[in-house]
């Protein structure tokens, strides 16, 4: 089959299988939406810029899982406390965030805070399965030459990532996990990650 058949097989299940989890996923995402604005003060969903294909950036969507301070909160957090600094330059993650509301931390443990990126692919933003959508500072910092062949094919909600213990992991096996990812693609790979994704969100190992 050629590369260009391959993607629009791929593009048709983007939007086929994104389509049925955004009907079937309907009345949790209203119930979500409810239980973020009873829980904190704040807008329901969050959008950051996030580097796509070609290194295109675009709006990622999720569901608010932290105050409206975050950014302020963090600061102070890696100023004072150098443990915890040295955590976050090696995972970009915080395993006790004090930033995350109490609905935010169960949406995370779920990867619930994602349904909304469901949007992101019917846009062409995102594909179902693909490399980890990062911010430009991680690509400035991690990726060096890296870059140009990890975004030469569209981030993904799900990937080898987060099925590979997601934030329990470094950073730099991410990035390689994100190369083995676009050298292997196939639309047999994407499917067997979706399958693998959901165990993955059940045992909610290194989702913080």
């Amino acid at each position: 089959m050629s590369g260009s058949n391959i993607n629009r097989l791929n593009g048709f299940f983007d939007i086929l299988f994104s389509c049925c989890i955004l009907t079937l996923s309907s009345p949790l995402i209203i119930l979500i939406m409810l239980a973020i604005l009873l829980n904190s003060r704040g807008k329901i969903f969050y959008m950051q810029e996030r580097i796509g294909r070609g290194g295109m950036p675009f709006q990622c969507y999720k569901f608010r899982t932290m105050y409206t301070d975050a950014d302020e909160r963090l600061q102070g957090i890696l100023s004072k406390n150098p443990v915890m600094r040295k955590e976050w330059e090696c995972y970009r993650k915080l395993k006790n965030d004090p930033r995350i509301t109490p609905i935010g931390a169960i949406l995370r443990r779920t990867s619930l805070d994602e349904l909304p990126q469901f949007f992101n692919v019917l846009k062409g933003d995102l594909s179902v399965v693909g490399p980890r959508p990062v911010v430009q500072e991680e690509i400035d910092r991690h990726f060096g030459c890296k870059a140009y062949k990890i975004f030469s094919v569209r981030p993904g909600i799900t990937g080898l990532w987060q099925i590979s213990g997601r934030s329990d992991i470094k950073y730099s096996t991410r990035i390689a996990l994100d190369e083995r990812y676009v050298d292997m693609s196939s639309l047999l790979l994407d499917l067997k990650i979706v399958a693998l994704t959901v165990p993955s969100m059940i045992s909610s190992r290194g989702a913080y």
